[in-house]
């Protein structure tokens, strides 16, 4: 079968046409055409935090997170055929093939548990190639109320499924973090964590997380939660060995975030802005981030708006295409199409270079891994 040479799996920086296989891929998903092989690599993830019902794929030497899970994955006219036996698969747009795309391999430090019992895999996993990302806290208080839930989130599942634990332990996740960079050569992590409180909104268990890894290994680390009540524990948060802060608008317009996320729209826009200000005081420019997921409701216009007053705070947006996620309210919510997307990506990609707060100049974290969008590609088609 001839492959388009274009997308051959290369270094450097991916084509045009690679930068539209990335884009429509993530907004139609990928139907896998082994299914119960799970098409090697790494594993998929159905529920829980952070990227999931996705794969991790690799096209033209760039890994996103593509879906594979969802109800528009199902209907995809794109098709992975089985890899052969160095991880390459032929990649078919109906059935006429169109690329050659990769799946990162399996971590060996999957194949490892805790003393007592605990596999390493439900304390950390492998997101894009080279990324540890865990959730810290699995409880949330806004998820265990119906009324204040974020509608798009599944940070329960995971757990009631049985595939990770309550609250990893500082002690595990430093165990974790020191084989997955012995092992796999893993080169940042991300911890995210539920929300557990009203004030200082996660910061503390991240505090204690961090110190815990520093001490067993040298890799550097974003951690994500929401503004906490007091500005000083971004600095308390630095001292612990954070390198990088997220802190997710999620969605950019009062009517918007009041609908999908109705207990985190308590926390208002201007207090975000806020804490924007004050943290990049304390990490520096380009090493505070925020996830932006495009396709819930917020206009193009008002996204790049809004990116525009982030980038003059020195913040990077990190704008994503909203993945509808099974057993989530919003499961049935259409996921952006491409010619959404491609447009909105390239005009921000645009305006993220001519601001000096490039992905690849992150130390750590979401907008550094760059595999939940592909607006990576468009900063440097826009260089």
């Amino acid at each position: 079968m001839g492959l388009t040479p274009s997308l051959e799996p290369q270094r450097g920086a991916p084509s045009e046409a690679s930068r539209q296989l990335m884009t429509e891929l993530q907004s139609f998903g990928l139907r896998l055409a082994d299914p119960s092989a799970v098409n090697g690599g790494v594993a998929s993830r159905k529920g829980g935090a952070g990227p999931s019902d996705h794969k991790a794929v690799t096209v033209d030497g760039h890994t996103i997170m593509v879906p594979v899970h969802t109800s528009s994955a199902w209907s995809s006219p794109f098709v992975a055929q089985p890899p052969d036996a160095q991880g390459r698969s032929a990649l078919t747009r109906g059935t006429i093939p169109i690329a050659s795309i990769e799946f990162p391999k399996s971590p060996r430090f999957y194949e490892l548990s805790t003393a007592d019992g605990v596999p390493y895999s439900h304390i950390a996993t492998l997101h894009g190639s080279d990324v540890l990302a865990t959730t810290v806290l699995q409880n949330c208080i806004r998820y265990e109320s119906r009324r204040k839930t974020c509608k798009f989130c599944a940070i329960g599942q995971s757990l009631a499924a049985g595939r990770t634990i309550a609250h990893k332990t500082p002690e595990q996740l430093a165990e974790v973090a020191a084989a997955a960079v012995r092992l796999d050569g893993v080169k940042h992590m991300v911890m995210t964590t539920g929300t557990p409180n009203a004030t200082d909104r996660g910061a503390a268990v991240l505090c204690d997380s961090a110190r815990a890894i520093r001490a067993a290994v040298d890799l550097p680390l974003q951690a994500q939660c929401e503004p906490p009540n007091d500005d000083i524990w971004f600095e308390r948060l630095r001292d612990a060995g954070i390198d990088t802060l997220g802190m997710h608008l999620e969605a950019v317009t009062p009517e918007v975030r009041e609908r999908v996320m109705p207990g985190k729209a308590s926390v208002p826009i201007e207090r975000y802005l806020q804490a924007f200000e004050a943290s990049v005081k304390v990490f520096g420019r380009g090493q505070v981030s925020t996830y932006i997921l495009a396709g819930l409701g917020d206009t193009p216009e008002a996204i790049l708006a809004m990116s525009e007053q982030l980038l003059a705070l020195g913040v990077y947006p990190f704008v994503v295409p909203f993945v509808p996620i099974s057993g989530t309210p919003l499961e049935d919510h259409p996921a952006p199409p491409s010619d959404f997307m491609k447009p909105l990506l390239e005009r921000l990609g645009a305006m993220v270079s001519t601001a000096g707060l490039r992905s690849g100049d992150i130390k750590a974290g979401c907008g550094k891994c760059g595999a939940c969008s592909s607006l990576s590609v468009y900063e440097t088609a826009a260089a």
